[in-house]
């Protein structure tokens, strides 16, 4: 199917009155969350997420979809106005945004990074219309070795390109691996790791999972920090908002570079929109005439980020679509979703469900368009909503993540686990171990051990198959480099430090 014929199938489809409706719900709960600190857009995906059995498939994953990127837009109103991120992504908007904020410019910095945000999804969702068919048609000559060596490869990317150490991300990745396996064997229908609990025998919820890990947990991590002060936040007024001509056009290349790299990270699986934004903020300071300026209220340090973060979060759709493969951990729960619904993300998707695919594609043009247009004069009301205690909202989104939860099943059983993963994750959190690998593990974990079964059965056991054919051979060469590049850093410190030890019992002894 050609671009122009795609396209007006997303416009018959996604132009109705119930995916209007789903499509304003969606970016509207995505932008109340993103402006609410400590919650996350992944936590409002999984505490949405069983409403949403009730809909049909294309209204879900609309609403979905636009909770997931509105939050981006967001999640930059508390980091400018109060120095406090909405979400992670937003957490370098705070290094530029808070200062213009003390020096009366929050209004020109609210409307900077709605605009550049638009950018930056707009040209994500250019190269998603343009490469993720061509990449689908591509992986139809995949087989089950392609595929388990492409996923091993997410997941290590998933593990290393997450923030912190590489190590403590390649054991989230094995821990949720070895979660996956809890339940029923689908092909020797065996019990494995139930312990005796039926409730067990299914395996895990993906729902009480993620809204465990990222919910509960979050909402702990947030319950001790001092009450913010509604006091210091300012009144933004519609003249506020109007920038300069010199403020357009420091921004207009920095955003440019900015969606450039959100958009190329957002392909990668594991990476996200915390990684683009970093990068792309690294990039400008390295760029800059006079980088003494960031951190000070520089205009670059707010546009090139704030348009990474949503390329990055339009892209990641791309090898989520064509392969099945999240590219961060709001993606594997809305890769869970469409196969709650029925639907598996593969090549032959673009074919098989065309009408969903174009039909996403223009809700996100559409959904973006919405954010654009509501993000400035819905302003006021961010501002005040910010001022609500954490006393009376943290008790709020904990009963509705039980609430939640329980509605999926009706099991108790599923909000001891969401209690229970809370814990976990709020650990994990203690000492540094990431979440998001934990659960891209959880999600690929059925689906790498069932390629990796097919493979070897139609190779009859023979190991060699994974090595035999290029592009699985290629995947894996990818995944060994990125994994001896994480072991790199910690071995070249461990042999230094041995032989400074050395050094030092070789001076010791002479003298």
């Amino acid at each position: 199917m050609d671009l122009i014929s795609g396209l007006a199938l997303g416009i018959e489809t996604a132009i109705t009155a119930e995916a209007l409706l789903f499509c304003f719900l969606g970016v509207t709960i995505g932008m109340f969350i993103g402006v609410l600190p400590g919650i996350g857009p992944l936590a409002a995906v999984a505490m949405i997420l069983p409403i949403t059995y009730h809909l049909e498939p294309m209204a879900a994953l609309i609403m979905l979809a636009g909770i997931f990127y509105g939050a981006q837009y967001g999640g930059s109103t508390a980091s400018i106005l109060l120095n406090l991120p909405g979400t992670s992504t937003t957490a370098v908007t705070a290094i530029d945004g808070y200062p213009m904020a003390k020096q009366g410019r929050a209004g020109v910095a609210l409307f900077i990074t709605t605009l550049t945000s638009f950018f930056g999804g707009c040209f994500a969702i250019v190269l998603l219309m343009s490469f993720a068919p061509a990449l689908g048609a591509m992986a139809l000559k995949f087989s089950s070795a392609e595929y388990f060596s492409i996923m091993l490869l997410g997941l290590i990317a998933a593990a290393t390109m997450s923030l912190g150490n590489p190590l403590k991300g390649v054991a989230s990745v094995v821990a949720g691996l070895m979660l996956a396996m809890v339940g029923m064997d689908t092909t020797s229908g065996q019990l494995r790791y139930t312990f005796g609990i039926l409730e067990l025998q299914d395996g895990l919820n993906l729902v009480a999972m993620a809204m465990g890990l990222f919910g509960v947990a979050e909402i702990l991590k947030n319950a001790g920090t001092p009450e913010r002060d509604a006091s210091q936040l300012q009144k933004v007024r519609m003249r506020d908002l109007v920038p300069t001509r010199k403020d357009l056009s420091q921004c207009w290349k920095p955003a440019i570079r900015g969606a450039g790299i959100g958009s190329f990270i957002g392909t990668l699986p594991g990476a996200g929109p915390t990684l683009a934004a970093f990068l792309s903020y690294a990039l400008e300071k390295r760029v800059a005439r006079d980088p003494s300026r960031f951190g000070r209220g520089a205009i670059e340090g707010i546009s090139a980020p704030e348009a990474a973060n949503n390329a990055s979060t339009q892209a990641a759709f791309i090898p989520t679509l064509a392969l099945g493969i999240p590219g961060d951990a709001a993606m594997a729960v809305l890769l869970g979703a469409m196969m709650i619904h029925g639907i598996q993300p593969r090549p032959e998707f673009f074919t098989e469900h065309a009408d969903l695919f174009w039909g996403l594609v223009v809700s996100f043009w559409v959904g973006n368009l919405m954010l654009l247009v509501l993000n400035i004069p819905l302003i006021g009301i961010w501002v005040r909503i910010l001022t609500i205690p954490k006393r009376i909202l943290f008790p709020a989104v904990t009963f509705f993540i039980c609430v939640g939860v329980y509605s999926v099943n009706n099991s108790p059983f599923d909000v001891l686990m969401v209690i229970v993963f809370g814990i976990v994750g709020y650990l994990m959190n203690a000492f540094q171990y990431p979440t998001a690998p934990l659960l891209m593990g959880f999600i690929l974990g059925p689906m790498i051990e069932q390629h990796f079964r097919r493979a070897l059965l139609f190779s009859r056991g023979d190991l060699t198959t994974f090595i035999d054919r290029p592009i699985s051979a290629a995947f894996l060469a990818a995944a060994a480099i990125l994994f001896v590049a994480m072991l790199l850093p910690s071995l070249k410190a461990r042999f230094g430090k041995s032989a400074a030890a050395k050094k030092s019992q070789e001076s010791a002894s002479a003298e």
